[in-house]
């Protein structure tokens, strides 16, 4: 099985601890976040991977080589200039080639959700793009009808709110969590531009009746490492939950 793990944010977030040292690379329990997304990527039976790089990326790679590679195939996908996530993932399609669903991983998500049977759910519902979303307080909101399709967009912070696909029933309001799984067929969907965010495409198939399901994780424990004030709580639950991947 092959993935992707989206690395070539800045971590702006995470400033001092970036200025001199890429997100991937920024300790949590004496280990670099990227260690635990790989490890938790080969758990779930990952054997193909490849990273994209932008801030510091000479680091990663040397640290990807220091460790052997993790014992699988990792490439690399160097970013002169940041593509977004959806721009990240186009110049990567290369590395896809086996016409299979595969994963798309942030580098800044702990989470001990079970990939394996978010796969099996991705086939049996035949979808082009399963999303990981748990209920949760945010201050942007992805949209759900009751079959789990994406429907529509919120900002709570503005109080916009963008439906895309025309619904009767009740919205599910649910936060993304960085987790994706997605159809090969994908990469014939994409703009033509090289710089663009995924979800905003996401959103673009599902406006044109593409299959965009969301996959609730409502009980799985998850945080955003992106964030400074969450290093603390993730080694805490570490050292609580020895097996998380």
């Amino acid at each position: 099985m092959k993935a992707m793990i989206l690395a070539a944010g800045m971590g702006t977030r995470l400033k001092p601890l970036t200025d001199f040292t890429p997100k991937a690379l920024v300790p949590l329990a004496g280990k670099p976040l990227l260690s635990y997304i790989i490890k938790k990527l080969v758990s779930m039976g990952v054997n193909q991977l490849i990273i994209n790089l932008h801030h510091f990326p000479e680091q990663i790679m040397n640290y990807v080589k220091q460790n052997d590679y993790f014992g699988i195939e990792i490439a690399f996908s160097c970013e002169e200039t940041l593509l977004d996530t959806g721009g990240g993932l186009k110049k990567s399609s290369w590395f896809f080639d086996n016409n299979q669903p595969f994963i798309l991983h942030n580098v800044d998500i702990l989470s001990d959700i079970d990939l394996q049977k978010m796969m099996v759910f991705h086939n049996q519902q035949d979808s082009l793009v399963t999303l990981a979303v748990k209920q949760r307080k945010t201050s942007r909101y992805l949209l759900f009808d009751q079959k789990n399709l994406l429907v529509g967009w919120q900002s709570m912070e503005t109080g916009r709110k963008e439906m895309v696909r025309p619904t009767s029933i009740n919205l599910i309001n649910l936060s993304f969590m960085g987790i994706h799984i997605l159809s090969p067929e994908i990469f014939l969907l994409l703009p033509d531009e090289n710089i663009f965010s995924i979800i905003k495409v996401y959103l673009e198939l599902a406006k044109n009746g593409h299959q965009i399901l969301g996959y609730r994780n409502d009980e799985d424990f998850w945080i955003d490492l992106g964030r400074r004030e969450n290093l603390q709580k993730a080694e805490d639950y570490l050292a609580s939950k020895k097996n998380i991947i």
